[in-house]
């Protein structure tokens, strides 16, 4: 996806969804009856308008709001556990995800998926699979990507939110009036769509047309599906399948392997199995622009590195060396600095990395513990070590090796898509940790602060939506 159709697709597609997602704001997903060109056949009346509807997707995505940036599930989640300082810079959001305190009144990522990720990745796959002029290829990768998008949001809605409204179309009295999903049907959605997409997308990274290769890794893949299938997988508690994913990705080694340390983050980096284009001028990374401080900390800058991730590095770890840096104003703060430019005029040379290598080495790794392979998880361990100039690890026996996973993974992706909160909770370490970590940021731990608030808003436009305990 070049420049140039990157922004042909951003105009067509805020054009065509403007409208639905931005002004119809009322129910659940926030839509109303569609009256607009996306759930229009028009849409789907030539290749290139069909494909520029997930191009749409694509960069708002890569704008902010809940992928990166001040308000992004890195920087909120990362306040929510342990991994970064909140400071007192006017923006009151930023301190309640610090203190664990969110009010359903400013929750969130919420609606920010609904609408801009699931609702017109429900319209694509019904238009596109009701369209009779697509060609079969532009056909299949369109689902393909609608049906990764989807779960993909479903993913992080279930991780953060517990059972929410599983939607799959776009029929808006569905979705006024739809009620919790248990999070165990959420993930059969998401496992279903995953594989579906696996089958659908592409091997080979696709240019905006869908009918062109490309070397820009912006556009998901059936690599990225497994990618995504084998997370999926790991947090299910299914070894034997996030095994059997994340091998198929790290066997591809034509097409991905480890970066040296501050390469890993470059636009097109051997890493990377999915990344989203910056589309915001002078921007590489909303990521960037946020967590780099060249000041004290302020409203649109208002994070640092809590000392509680910046003592976890063992001595002589290179990631630290190459992903963290400090700006002395007032007082020393050091800041995450994976992607190292904050605002550039020129080309971008960074991309925002939403799946990499590394961590399909550490979800087959944890797999592999738990299937009793120890010596096979130690080896992935150590491929990720070594690229950090660290030594080869051993382990006594499966608890000590996955408190060794657990350790790696903390090192590996802090600060990015909110890994760290969500391990936690997965592995139910939240609240030992927790307990500890949440007195020292001022605030008093309560496990039910594990889930996020449902927004209050939309609560009162779907009376079948009930709030989670603790929450007003």
């Amino acid at each position: 996806m070049n420049k140039k159709n990157i922004k042909q697709g951003t105009v067509l597609i805020l054009f065509l969804i403007g409208m639905t997602l931005l002004n119809g704001c009322k129910k659940l997903v926030e839509v109303n009856p569609p009256i607009n060109s996306v759930t229009g056949s028009n849409v789907y009346n030539s290749n290139a308008n069909a494909a520029a509807v997930m191009t749409g997707i694509y960069s708002s995505l890569s704008s902010g709001n809940f992928t990166s940036g001040v308000n992004g599930v890195s920087v909120i989640c990362g306040l929510s556990a342990d991994e970064l300082i909140g400071y007192a810079t006017g923006n009151l959001f930023i301190q309640q995800a610090y203190t664990n305190s969110l009010s359903s009144l400013s929750v969130p990522f919420w609606n920010r998926l609904y609408t801009v990720c699931i609702y017109p990745s429900n319209a694509a796959i019904s238009g596109v699979s009701s369209s009779k002029v697509l060609s079969t290829s532009v056909r299949n990768q369109i689902i393909g990507e609608a049906k990764f998008i989807r779960a993909f949001s479903y993913f992080y809605l279930t991780n953060i939110f517990g059972d929410v409204p599983l939607i799959t179309t776009t029929d808006y009295t569905e979705s006024e009036l739809a009620f919790r999903t248990p999070k165990g049907k959420v993930y059969q959605q998401i496992i279903a769509d995953l594989n579906d997409a696996k089958g659908l997308l592409s091997s080979d990274y696709l240019d905006a047309t869908l009918l062109n290769t490309t070397t820009e890794r912006v556009r998901p893949t059936k690599w990225a599906a497994e990618s995504l299938l084998a997370r999926a997988y790991l947090y299910s508690n299914k070894w034997d399948s996030a095994e059997l994913e994340s091998t198929a990705v790290i066997n591809n080694s034509t097409m991905y392997s480890l970066s040296a340390l501050n390469d890993v983050f470059l636009a097109n980096s051997s890493e990377a199995i999915w990344q989203l284009q910056p589309v915001i001028p002078e921007h590489n990374t909303e990521d960037g622009n946020t967590f780099i401080l060249v000041a004290d900390p302020t409203y649109n800058n208002p994070v640092s590195l809590s000392d509680f991730l910046l003592n976890s590095f063992e001595a002589g770890d290179g990631r630290k060396a190459a992903w963290v840096d400090s700006y002395n104003g007032s007082q020393t703060y050091y800041f995450p600095k994976k992607y190292k430019i904050k605002s550039d005029p020129s080309q971008p040379t960074e991309y925002l990395t939403v799946l990499r290598l590394a961590e399909q080495y550490l979800i087959r790794a944890e797999a592999r513990a738990h299937l009793s392979k120890s010596g096979d998880a130690e080896n992935d361990l150590n491929l990720v070590r070594s690229r950090a100039s660290l030594s080869d690890t051993s382990s006594a026996n499966q608890s000590e090796l996955l408190g060794i996973i657990m350790h790696e993974r903390r090192v590996e992706l802090f600060t990015e898509w909110g890994h760290r909160w969500l391990d936690l909770k997965r592995t139910n370490t939240v609240d030992s940790v927790m307990s500890a970590v949440c007195p020292a940021k001022g605030g008093n731990w309560k496990s039910q602060w594990q889930l996020y608030p449902i927004p209050q808003q939309t609560i009162q436009f779907d009376h079948n939506l009930t709030q989670y305990p603790g929450y007003n």
